[in-house]
């Protein structure tokens, strides 16, 4: 972890985008105060230093802080960095026990090197070795973690997104596919082009040729003008096909036309068009199961499975929650205008023991709803405990449901959505938005599981 101590927001902001894009966890503090708290739960591998913290520009506030880290942590390497700099300045930072001295504005590739010859220097290497070398090769900014099972799947995609090869990413809901499949997109030789999102759950069957494929005018009754669909929105790009597995089967076959010939006709019109995407797929269903019971055609399957990446529950990488709550409030302190928020060891502790069914999105919402509900600066267990979708933490005691091995993904699915509804008054909209999908995915499974609901406009 690199610990970054200074007063500008900006500073903070930036610094961190830039360490964090290299594979380095990152926290930041504002000043003294903000770093012995820091500095009580966790030592850092390196810290960066700023030399003023307020309108004395001389670069004694930094000296003072360097000798009491010095004193508490000999042994952590620190660099200095400021807006003030001088010979002099230099020379006393270094004389008291500084790794090196950085002008502001730096220069990236410099500073980068200087973190890492000071971590080299002082014995270890920088942490996530693994994940930084990844993040040199390939543009992962926005997935957050270390895990093994993570890093292989980021050298999975590293590895086929050059080609056109299609990828069907699995995984429960909220493990974030999204980003994965965005991922492929980034580092694929269509980058410049359009990358087109679907959510095939949001979508009627009435209405699946003219979301994809578009209409000509005339086609239907309301069809007063021509549009153009998701397909033709995504040539020499990529669309990405959410909830593949909530396809029916009729729709299954037109899809499977497209992907087999590259053309397909307008709703309302006999001329075939040409298509040129790359094919990206995600679901959190079982489609091998479903193929053996005739639900999702075999063809098909196949033609989406050439490449498949199955996503870890975060049940399965806890270590990397930390890493993600990190990430979460560094983006809410710019977000909200808090730049003292933090989060204390102990509620970090405790959502790492937590189930968290609705993985990485869950523990985002949960995390942004006690920012928002809690006053003070500090998260502790009780402010992120009470934000927890109803009976989650009452299923990680057992006291209330059933063992989580003994939970299909189904049967959680389901529980969570009705204790949500019961929580929030059976509000789709509401509940749509502390589950964190669209009204469109909640009211398929409140219909799937036979759920009862009032429309939005029964609450207006």
């Amino acid at each position: 972890m690199l610990l970054i101590i200074d007063d500008d927001i900006a500073v903070q902001t930036s610094l961190s985008l830039l360490f964090r894009r290299e594979g380095f966890a990152v926290r930041v503090a504002d000043g003294p105060f903000e770093t012995r708290e820091v500095l009580i739960e966790e030592t850092p591998e390196l810290i960066l230093l700023d030399m003023n913290f307020s309108i004395d520009t001389s670069g004694m506030d930094g000296l003072r802080l360097l000798q009491a880290i010095r004193e508490a942590h000999p042994n952590v390497p620190v660099i200095l960095i400021t807006g003030w700099g001088s010979i002099d300045l230099a020379v006393a930072g270094m004389k008291a026990g500084a790794r090196d001295f950085i002008t502001k504005p730096w220069q990236n590739d410099h500073l980068v090197q200087s973190v890492r010859t000071a971590l080299k220097l002082a014995g270890g290497e920088p942490p996530s070795a693994g994940r930084r070398q990844l993040n040199q090769q390939f543009q992962f900014d926005n997935i957050v973690g270390e895990d093994p099972k993570l890093l292989d799947i980021l050298a999975t995609i590293g590895q086929v997104a050059p080609t056109d090869a299609p990828v069907l990413i699995t995984g429960e809901s909220g493990t974030g596919k999204e980003l994965i499949a965005e991922a492929v997109h980034q580092n694929s030789r269509r980058k410049r082009q359009p990358f087109v999102k679907v959510n095939l759950g949001g979508i009627s069957a009435q209405l699946f040729e003219s979301e994809l494929f578009g209409h000509v005018r005339g086609a239907f009754t309301d069809a007063k003008t021509d549009r153009v669909g998701r397909f033709e929105l995504a040539s020499k790009g990529s669309i990405f096909l959410d909830e593949i597995g909530d396809l029916d089967l009729a729709s299954q076959v037109k899809l499977l036309r497209v992907l087999q010939d590259r053309t397909f006709e307008p709703l309302g019109s006999s001329k075939s068009r040409t298509v040129d995407v790359r094919i990206i797929c995600a679901t959190n269903r079982n489609l091998e199961e479903m193929v053996a019971r005739g639900q999702f055609r075999e063809d098909l399957f196949y033609r989406i499975n050439l490449i498949s990446v199955r996503l870890p529950a975060l049940r399965e990488r806890p270590a990397d929650i930390p890493r993600l709550v990190s990430f979460f409030i560094d983006n809410l302190k710019t977000l909200y205008a808090r730049p003292n928020l933090r989060i204390s060891k102990e509620a970090l502790g405790w959502l790492k023991g937590q189930p968290l069914p609705g993985n990485i999105r869950q523990l985002k919402n949960v995390v942004e709803r006690a920012v928002l509900l809690t006053s003070g600066d500090t998260l502790n267990v009780m402010d992120v405990e009470k934000h927890l979708v109803p009976g989650v933490a009452a299923q990680a005691s057992g006291a209330a449901l059933p063992a989580l091995g003994l939970l299909t993904l189904e049967e959680m699915e389901y529980q969570m959505i009705t204790q949500a509804m019961a929580h929030h008054h059976n509000h789709v909209s509401n509940v749509a938005r502390a589950l964190g999908i669209t009204r469109f995915a909640l009211y398929r499974r409140l219909e799937k599981f036979g759920i009862p609901y009032k429309s939005d406009s029964e609450f207006s």
